[in-house]
């Protein structure tokens, strides 16, 4: 089993990777952390908690987080999440609380842990990273626990939340900036799993009716019809960040490609946008003041769609 964490602004995409990675056998999901991004942050702890009640995980540590962005208010996505972040479903809200402690110290606890018995932690960021920001700029020997950071958002080349950003990156740049630079300073590996491929991993209607039987697959089967509602798209929907997870749960569905990388923390037009610099390294870069990115990442440029929809399905069935 793989030990990971999730870090989670539970909107509707953020719903279905929760559901995969605390239903996935090979998965040992050791924490979920939460931050202010596709709503506020009192209803991602209500949306998250409520998720991982659908599937059987009551027992999985939760935290809130960062409310807010470093230095700017947080952007909510209501038009793609709805009001509550998950549709507005019909589907019983969780009365649980998060635990009493930041998130950026459930994170610290979990990975220090994770150093001290060589059983490294997988961290998969999905949403605005200013708790990761936080926790390796607190806490850098918390770093020693992990074996890798594969975070949703970004693009090689196009944007969502504006023409050249991403919505994860696009809502705190500098946290994305700072944890770039940290994990390429503390020598964690990094995937970039972005637009490039998100939009890739698409479950049918006809597949999300068929789902049903247990609380898990009745909520999976809701949350498809409801982004195909809201897309709308006749022919299913994407299960977005939940294609992170089916990374980390099977690597061999996602090529990638190692860029340096950067993010721009202004430009009047491109602000969040993430650089990917594609150059031809073994040439003469002199010219380039700035120089490549010390810190390289692995870029995600394609993915099987239909291997990461069947896991999907098969898990949260």
């Amino acid at each position: 089993m793989k030990p990971v964490i999730l870090d989670v602004d539970t909107g509707l995409d953020d719903a279905c990777a929760l559901l995969l990675a605390a239903r996935h056998p090979d998965l040992d999901l050791k924490a979920v952390t939460c931050v202010g991004g596709n709503v506020g942050l009192d209803d991602v702890v209500v949306n998250t908690l409520t998720v991982l009640e659908a599937a059987g995980r009551s027992d999985v540590p939760v935290a809130a987080g960062a409310a807010v962005p470093l230095l700017q208010p947080v952007r909510a996505a209501p038009h793609v999440h709805g009001a509550d972040g998950l549709g507005n479903l019909d589907w019983p809200r969780s009365t649980r609380t998060a635990g009493a402690g930041h998130a950026v110290g459930l994170l610290r606890d979990v990975l220090r842990a994770a150093a001290a018995s060589g059983e490294l932690v997988t961290l998969i960021p999905l949403a605005p990273m200013t708790n990761i920001a936080l926790l390796l700029r607190t806490y850098p020997d918390a770093a020693a626990g992990l074996r890798e950071i594969v975070f949703m958002g970004g693009a090689a080349g196009i944007g969502n939340a504006t023409a050249s950003a991403e919505f994860n990156i696009w809502t705190d740049p500098e946290a994305a900036g700072i944890v770039l630079s940290a994990a390429g300073e503390l020598g964690v590996p990094v995937t970039m799993y972005g637009l490039d491929v998100f939009y890739d991993v698409v479950i049918s209607l006809d597949q999300a009716r068929s789902l049903g039987g247990s609380p898990s697959a009745e909520l999976a089967r809701k949350l498809i019809e409801k982004r195909s509602e809201l897309y709308r798209s006749e022919g299913g929907a994407s299960i977005g960040d939940g294609g992170a997870v089916c990374a980390v749960i099977d690597p061999a569905g996602l090529m990638t490609q190692s860029f340096p990388l950067r993010v721009e923390l202004s430009g009047s037009w491109s602000r969040g946008r993430t650089i990917v610099d594609t150059r031809d390294r073994s040439t003469d870069l002199t010219s380039d003041p700035h120089g490549p990115s010390p810190t390289v990442v692995q870029v995600a440029t394609a993915v099987d769609g239909a291997r990461y929809a069947d896991l999907w399905l098969s898990t949260v069935k």
